[in-house]
């Protein structure tokens, strides 16, 4: 596999606009390419930002999602680039699976990796997983896998994969009121400024109602609902469902069964819809 090595992150509004004015006529195989930046320095002034809008505790240790913040404008630049083989507009954040093999702190230097595999039918279209490697002085401390959908023919007697476990019944554990400028605030700090999150106006001329949430917000709140322990070894996994329109209350459920943790969140006003349903193992 090639890596090329990138100096400095990659500025996302550029990229989104890119892959908007490239998305035509796409096809073909997965690049065999990764891309990287070393020696990466974590931003305390960034990550207290990003502790606050997800709801961590503002530490010099990083929340178990907030890698993901660090390679995604990595993964942007793989899928706009005009080798990628799926346009990136229109793709859908299905799944997200992380494992951190031990507590990262902002002292560490970490080393990021990125690249593309997996392209297999989907029920509804196709799947594409990105794949995010931390590394610290040659030592594999995180990695992330999001799988996301491209919607196109039909693939009815494909397997859907690992189903979502059934979401916890039951009285809330706790209640989430989500304002309607979530999106902005997500987007200020993780760098996702897709249209979708930011204002009614240009979510509807996606095909949403209103401003939804990011899935990745979701998930990190969901996890620093579940406290400290998050931020050890630990591993998630993560089914994104129906989005969170803005602004929202939804309620958070949780079931400890020792070893696993399984969380969720269903909308407030009708809790027979679920938003995400998270397992967490320690």
């Amino acid at each position: 596999m090639a890596v090329r090595t990138l100096t400095e992150s990659p500025s996302l509004a550029p990229l989104f606009a890119k892959a908007a004015l490239t998305q035509r006529g796409r096809r073909g195989d997965l690049p065999d390419a990764a891309l990287r930046r070393e020696g990466v320095v974590v931003d305390r002034d960034h990550l207290l930002g990003y502790q606050r809008v997800c709801g961590f505790g503002g530490s010099d240790v990083l929340p178990h999602t907030y890698p993901h913040v660090l390679g995604f404008p990595l993964q942007v630049a793989l899928m706009a680039d005009r080798s990628f083989p799926l346009p990136l507009p229109g793709l859908v954040h299905l799944e997200n699976q992380i494992t951190v093999h031990r507590r990262l702190t902002a002292d560490d230097l970490i080393d990021l990796t990125v690249h593309a595999e997996h392209l297999r039918p989907h029920p509804k279209g196709q799947l594409v997983d990105l794949v995010t490697e931390v590394d610290v002085d040659g030592e594999r401390v995180w990695e992330g896998r999001s799988t996301y959908l491209r919607r196109g023919r039909p693939n009815p007697d494909v397997d859907r994969g690992e189903p979502a476990p059934p979401l916890p019944d039951g009285p809330p554990a706790g209640i989430v009121r989500v304002p309607e400028g979530q999106g902005r605030a997500y987007a200020a700090v993780s760098g996702d400024v897709n249209p979708i999150h930011l204002r009614a106006l240009t979510a509807r001329a996606m095909g949403f109602p209103r401003a939804i949430a990011h899935g990745m917000w979701t998930a990190a709140r969901t996890l620093a609902a579940l406290g400290p322990g998050t931020t050890g070894p630990s591993a998630s996994h993560v089914w994104f469902a129906k989005p969170v329109l803005l602004p929202s209350t939804v309620e958070l459920v949780v079931a400890d069964a020792g070893a696993v943790t399984v969380a969720g969140l269903r909308s407030a006003k009708e809790p027979p819809t679920t938003h995400l349903t998270l397992t967490l193992e320690h």
